[in-house]
């Protein structure tokens, strides 16, 4: 097996030294022993400086080597039990090892399909493209492609006009094999890393190497599997409507309930009446009390849910820099509050009412547990109305709550006084009180509730954090993976311990040994101090990355759509949607018939629609003065402060282009408009460029807003002449708008 991967590995090295001028290898042992084989693989992408190109001596050897493996580590490589001496002595076992490693981590580690690793992924892909041939079966790296059909099957999947697979004798194993071989090189730029007798002679070919010989099918075919991407970009982004539709929907269900019976119970109350005797105003009293710790406490956790819901409606909105949710007439939260407040007063009434009937009751110890009970209360309701106007960006709501939380202590020792004083009216038989509607159990009940609602306000905040960032997941996918991380946190500290790890990673089908759950495990903590959601779902992400930014959702929209204007419910089903996500699209998406009376559907309308991104008048005031007076030589536009609108950040009439240029940050994204003159052989000459500055060290959140609100600037902008997309400064020289 070393001499089948020694000439696999070195054929791989040498397709990366040939494509940079370097001559190829013809020893693993020999070659790389002096480290100048090795530095060169490494310089293909960067340079390490200067180093010893002809070594003679050992210690020249030594430095060469090191250099190298130093680079390696610093690209992420972790390589173990390897030193300089191994690879100057020709260790091939050790060599063989590194090189592997390397093939991982730069050709392998980046194939994933439905969320496996790089080697399940990679299988799953094969076993998925070879599935309809039937002499095909591909279980492993190994014998399963020993008779070349599964090479061919492969290539015939992709380009069939290269090869009639039905025509093969699919007896002759070698023959086939070398047909694959020379077909991959001659027409798919695939080098022939391997052998015919590697892989038709050998009782078990090696692993390794054709791993490393298929994941160059699997490059090579990548970018042909692309456009079936574009289909699962709408399909997610409908869905991600669809759930925002459905909490809306729950949540005025739920609003609208909770009112009525507000309304009904302070109803049944204004119709009682009382019949004068003791045992009726204690039966009265009795059906109250009942009322206060069951119903009532019902209505105190519902009232707290759906006010959590609100939030979390608009926080996933925000998070995708959709438009906010405004409830229906009567439904908002302040219509909630003034409900709840006219509850508190009507109880209030009721508790009066009752309490009047019963003359034993002591006026002084009602009014002091009452001062205590109501004071406690109001501080209750203080913070849970705090709590339910948390507002602003992510980061601005955590403090806020984390602010509200350190006053919660101080309440829990307060709530001693209230049970004294409550113990003291038990004491002297004073059952009712007409100053108050609270018992410690309630107050008790409610601190909890209000306690638990701003540990979960926090980490709900926190994970949406975490969320916002993590674009490169399906809405669907961080609900599963969050509700999977709340499941396993079972003591809610929002961290998971290394038993929880297992357990959620295995309930998402994701299942390693125990020493790789170990190392994982101990590679989060080392680099956040605990798996907290955030780790969950970084991991998550290495595992399961995809990623669907608004520019994409449009350019997907664009693709569906064959480039046209509009889409059609034909178009829909041809790019095979689900059946309900096309419903959902016809609903939503604005439309017009055409000539023959069938919708067409304007889906820039509604993206436009949904990102609510618009530019202010002064952008196309100012663009005006710049083209037709002349007034400005340059303009730089920015997203406001709550990223709702385009504004202009600056407008000068100065010609140094160098001045202009240093209005671009490294990190921070922006347009520009600029009046660039240059000579043509009609003479003097001018036009208009538009620049979009998308820096690759600005954020990614950022990155995404200014993608999807560039079309709202640039249409609103008429007389552009060129139109430069800039990552860097190379991009922005004088000469790249001529």
């Amino acid at each position: 097996m070393d001499s089948t991967q020694e000439r696999t590995f070195c054929k791989w090295l040498n397709t990366k030294l040939e494509s940079h001028g370097y001559p190829p290898m013809n020893s693993l042992k020999q070659d790389l022993s002096d480290g100048v084989r090795l530095i060169q693989l490494m310089v293909c992408d960067t340079t390490l400086g200067r180093y010893n190109k002809a070594p003679r001596m050992r210690v020249q050897k030594a430095e060469n080597v090191n250099k190298a493996l130093e680079f390696i580590k610093l690209r992420g490589v972790k390589l173990t039990n390897i030193g300089p001496e191994d690879i100057i002595d020709g260790n091939l076992k050790l060599i063989l090892g590194m090189i592997w490693t390397l093939i991982l981590r730069f050709t392998i580690a980046d194939i994933s399909e439905e969320g496996l690793s790089a080697k399940e992924g990679l299988l799953l892909w094969c076993q998925r493209k070879t599935e309809p041939y039937r002499e095909v079966d591909v279980q492993d790296f190994s014998v399963s492609w020993s008779d070349g059909l599964a090479l061919c099957a492969l290539i015939h999947c992709h380009r069939p006009d290269l090869l009639d697979y039905d025509k093969l004798d699919k007896s002759d194993r070698h023959g086939n094999t070398r047909r694959a071989f020379d077909i991959a090189a001659e027409h798919l730029n695939i080098p022939q890393l391997l052998e015919v007798e590697d892989l038709c002679d050998s009782s078990r070919p090696d692993e390794r190497s054709v791993m490393t010989y298929i994941a160059s099918f699997f490059h090579a075919f990548s970018s042909m599997d692309q456009a079936e991407t574009v289909s699962r970009r709408v399909e997610k982004f409908a869905e991600l409507m669809q759930s925002v539709w459905t909490s809306r929907n729950d949540y005025e269900r739920r609003a609208r309930s909770l009112l009525l019976a507000l309304a009904d119970i302070q109803s049944e109350w204004s119709a009682s009446r009382f019949s004068g005797t003791y045992n009726d105003a204690k039966a009265q009293s009795a059906e109250f009390t009942n009322y206060k710790h069951t119903t009532k406490r019902t209505w105190v956790t519902e009232r707290q849910d759906v006010t959590t819901l609100f939030g979390n409606v608009q926080t996933k909105l925000r998070t995708y820099g959709l438009r906010e949710y405004t409830p229906p007439l009567g439904l908002a939260l302040s219509d909630l509050d003034n409900a709840w407040s006219t509850l508190l007063s009507s109880e209030a009434k009721r508790s009066r009412a009752i309490n009047a009937q019963i003359r034993q009751i002591k006026e002084t110890l009602r009014k002091q547990f009452a001062d205590i009970a109501n004071d406690f209360s109001q501080r209750l309701h203080s913070i849970s109305a705090q709590l339910s106007d948390v507002s602003g960006p992510l980061e601005d709501q955590q403090e806020q709550v984390r602010e509200i939380q350190t006053r919660l202590p101080a309440l829990s020792d307060d709530l001693s006084t209230v049970a004294k004083a409550e113990n003291e009216c038990n004491a002297a038989n004073v059952e009712e009180n007409d100053y108050t509607v609270f018992t410690c159990q309630d107050l008790e009940f409610e601190l909890e509730l209000v306690t638990q609602s701003v540990a979960k306000k926090i980490s709900f905040i926190d994970n949406q954090i975490v969320s916002r960032n993590m674009t490169n997941l399906t809405p669907a996918q961080l609900e599963q993976f969050e509700s999977t991380f709340r499941y396993f946190d079972r003591d809610e500290t929002n961290t998971l311990s290394v038993s929880e790890m297992s357990a959620a990673l295995a309930s998402l089908g994701i299942v390693y040994p125990d020493e790789d759950v170990e190392y994982i495990y101990d590679q989060l903590v080392q680099d956040y101090g605990a798996v907290t959601f955030e780790a969950f779902i970084n991991l998550l992400v290495d595992i399961t990355e995809d990623q669907t930014s608004p520019e994409q959702l449009r350019e997907a929209f664009r693709g569906i759509a064959a480039d046209k204007p509009f889409v059609t419910e034909l178009d829909l089903r041809l790019a095979q949607l689900p059946v309900g996500a096309i419903d959902y699209l016809r609903e939503v998406m604005p439309s017009a018939r055409n000539e023959v009376g069938e919708p067409e559907y304007d889906y820039e309308a509604w993206l436009d629609n949904a990102s609510g991104v618009a530019a202010h008048a002064d952008c196309i005031s100012a663009f005006q003065d710049l083209k037709s007076k002349k007034a400005h030589k340059y303009i730089i536009f920015k997203l406001n402060s709550d990223n709702t609108e385009i504004i202009v950040e600056k407008t000068s009439k100065s010609s140094e282009y160098d001045e202009f240029r240093d209005n671009f940050k490294e990190t921070e994204c922006r347009w520009a408009v600029y009046d660039l003159d240059f000579d043509s052989a009609d003479g003097k000459r001018s036009k208009i460029c538009f620049i979009s500055w998308s820096p690759d060290e600005a954020k990614i959140k950022p990155k995404m807003l200014y993608a999807s609100s560039k079309d709202a600037l640039r249409k609103a902008l008429v007389g552009i002449a060129v139109d430069i997309q800039a990552n860097d400064f190379e991009s922005v020289t004088y000469d790249s708008g001529a």
